[in-house]
Order: C-alpha cells, then structure tokens, then sequence
C-alpha cells in the first residue's frame, strides 16, 4: 500500500520554496502545470498527488500566509490550474515579523481554518505516513503561526511522523532585526511537536551558488531550486522504485538518537554547472566525499568541529551498492569525528529514478546524485550564535514591548532562552 504525505507551505519563504518543489515534482512525474499527465501512468507519484475523477493530478498540499501576495502569485502563475484552489489559504493581514502576532492574535484565528483544511487532505489519504512543514525561523508567519498550527498537528496526529524544512537565520545575512526572538521562540515551542526539522540557511546556500554554480548574484529562486533537489531526494524512495528503499519513519529511525536532538545537517552532490560536467567522473566515492566537504554544507557550520552521531545517505540513479559500501569504508577510515558508541554511523538508501534538471536550472543533468543527512553536534555552534544575538537584545528588553503587546508574557522569553542552552547542552553531551 502506497503510503502517503502531505507538504505544507507556510509563509512567504515556505510558499516560495513550494513554487520550486511542486515545479520538480511535476517535471519528475510528467505532470504538465494544469495537472494533467504527459503519458499515463496509473502509479505516477500517488504518494504525493491525488487523482480527480478526471484523472488531474492534485498536489496533497496545503498553502497557507496570513497575507495574500506570494499565494496570489500562485493563483496567477503557470501553476494555476495545478493546485486545489481550496488549500490555497490566505488572511488579510499579515504577522508583521512578530511571533506573538503570529502564534497569539491573527495567526490564532487562521490556524482553526489551516487545521481543517488539513483535515480534509487527510481525509483523501488511504495511509497518511508524514506531514511535512516548509517555513523559516525568522518571520512572523513562519515563526509565530507555525508553532500555533504544530501544536495542533501534534495533538491530532501524533501517530503520524511531522518533519520540517526550515530556512535557519545566516551568520552574517539577517532581513529582520528581531530574526533573533522569533527563532528561539518558535523553536523552544516546537522542539517537542516535530520528529525531525532539516535546516537551510540562505548564506550557506549563497555561497554554493557562488562558488559552485558559478551564479554571479544568486536570487532566491537559484537557492529554492537547490533546495527542491534536497527534498526531492528525501521523498524519492516514497514516489520511485528502487534497491534499498528508505521511508520516512525509517529514516528518522536510523537519525534521531534522542527526541530533542532532531536537527541534522543536509548535504547534496554533486554540484555541477552545466559548464564543468564534461570534466567530472560522478562516482559512489566522488558523491560521498563532496558531501563531507564543509564548503557544500547547507548550514555555515564546520563539520569538522563537531561529531557525527548518525548520516542517512540516500543515493538515486545509476548508483552500484558494492561502490556505495567501498566509499562508505574510506570515509571512515579518512574521518575520525565519529561518536564511538554507535558501532554503524551509515543508513543507505537506493533509488532507481535518476536525479531531473529543471529547465534554465543551474544544475547539470547527472545520472546519479545523493542526500546526505547527517546528525551531527557540529551544529551547537548555529544555536550559540543565534541565542547569543537574542541575549544581547532582551538584556535591555529592546522590542520587547511588540511582543506584550500581543498578548504574550515576558517570562516566556527567559523560558525560551533557557530551553535553547539546555538544546546547545543536549549536543554537547551527545559527543
């Protein structure tokens, strides 16, 4: 029995983010933007489409932002016609980059509505596996209104696995003053009610662009795409055959150790522009050994300073596992930053279905590619760097008063700054 999953796009950054993901997806499964199929094929992507009684394909997805501009551009753009003009879900005003805005006051009311038409999605499902978040950290609505409605998801489908696809604030990069508040808030509120979050920072994501890509100023489409490709390696083994198949509750499984320690790095190889793929040999040990690489991290972190507890690499196209498990030996021989109380730190995946190129995309078409999800405490220095910003603004209690104003109460930034050390701990003491 197919099983299924349910992807929803929260806020400016998760709606954009969707654009991308739905535009692969569709390119994946010859599926043409009004839904209907370039050939038929009964099996095609029934994981993550649903069917209509004539035969259009319907993304199981759910779009939803407390203003309407970015879900307007969808009910506008070429994909129009694709999603269910019903679980396109838009507010009048919007959060104002205030997570008590988005969680307390406007966010509140919209989330019974979001609820419901995730309801109704569910509905459609013969065996929902996973919900499936897309946000950022930093906004209002991606903050605020996410951690409401993951309350929520977590108390009416707590058998279910609730993952995430989180943009994370950059080191240097920030579009919003309070980025800091809003992301430890939402994530002392939501540390409990996801089963894995898989972060994103744009400055990382930038910086492959730029020096992998060769994109001279990347925009936010360029970084999007790339992180499509990610998710579509992620889900492959739900919508393809393939040799090993890895689903979703055994991915988390085989990666998270311990309930609050869930935010693993992503990796993706190869990288390669159109321009240079003529001089690269892709090999089981070449797609391997870029992933290890601290420059194509998707967090401005260095993996060498950290330990990895658990990676799940999940391997697509023309991939041989005897090479899978000949590279997989001589990156531990080659790295030492292993815990050493889990005897295999590798999970594999094997997926027949070849990575696609979108075209006008920056990626080269490959025959074979890979994910890398690897946890890893490495990380700890990610959430030093944002909850040092946050401790700098609330010890003279600068913008606080927005957030009173909404209804929330002062001790919750002292909880939630005392939740985010005891997270930067619980990494430490992994190691």
């Amino acid at each position: 029995m197919v099983k299924e999953v349910i992807f929803l796009h929260v806020g400016q950054t998760g709606v954009q983010v969707g654009n991308a993901i739905w535009e692969l997806f569709c390119l994946e499964h010859g599926i043409y933007p009004n839904g209907c199929e370039a050939f038929p094929n009964p099996d095609t992507g029934v994981a993550i489409f649903s069917e209509t009684g004539g035969g259009k394909k319907v993304p199981r997805a759910v779009f939803c932002d407390l203003e309407p501009t970015p879900i307007d551009e969808i009910r506008t753009g070429t994909y129009r016609h694709l999603f269910n003009p019903s679980w396109l879900i838009t507010g009048k005003e919007d959060a104002a980059s205030n997570f008590a805005r988005g969680y307390y006051t406007v966010g509140n009311e919209m989330s019974e509505i979001f609820m419901d038409t995730v309801r109704r999605v569910a509905e459609g499902c013969d065996s929902l596996q996973s919900l499936t978040l897309f946000r950022s950290f930093g906004g209002g609505t991606g903050s605020g209104f996410s951690a409401n409605i993951l309350n929520k998801l977590k108390r009416d489908y707590n058998t279910r696995s609730i993952l995430e696809y989180v943009i994370y604030p950059s080191p240097k990069i920030s579009p919003l003053i309070v980025e800091p508040y809003n992301t430890v808030l939402t994530t002392h509120s939501t540390v409990n009610n996801t089963n894995c979050s898989f972060l994103f920072d744009n400055e990382a994501i930038y910086s492959i662009c730029e020096r992998k890509l060769d994109v001279g100023n990347p925009t936010y489409t360029n970084l999007n795409r790339l992180i499509a490709q990610v998710v579509s390696g992620v889900t492959a083994s739900i919508r393809f055959e393939g040799q090993l198949k890895v689903d979703m509750p055994e991915i988390l499984t085989n990666l998270v150790p311990y309930p609050r320690i869930h935010y693993p790095l992503v990796t993706y190889s190869p990288i390669i522009p159109i321009t240079k793929v003529r001089h690269e040999s892709i090999t089981s040990s070449y797609l391997v050994n870029e992933c290890f690489q601290p420059i194509n991290q998707m967090v401005k972190c260095d993996p060498r300073d950290g330990k990895y507890i658990a990676c799940v690499l999940l391997f697509r196209g023309d991939v041989n596992p005897v090479e899978v498990n000949y590279a997989l030996e001589r990156i531990k021989g080659n790295t030492k930053n292993f815990v050493n109380y889990t005897p295999k730190q590798f999970k594999v995946g094997i997926n027949f279905q070849p990575p696609t190129r979108v075209p006008g995309g920056d990626l080269a078409q490959v025959s074979q590619a890979m994910v890398m999800l690897s946890n890893t405490s490495a990380i700890t220095p990610a959430w030093s760097r944002i909850n040092n910003k946050f401790s700098l603004m609330f010890r003279k209690r600068a913008f606080v008063h927005h957030y009173v104003g909404e209804g929330m109460e002062e001790k919750e930034f002292v909880d939630a700054q005392e939740n985010l050390k005891a997270l930067e701990n619980d990494y430490k003491h992994v190691e």
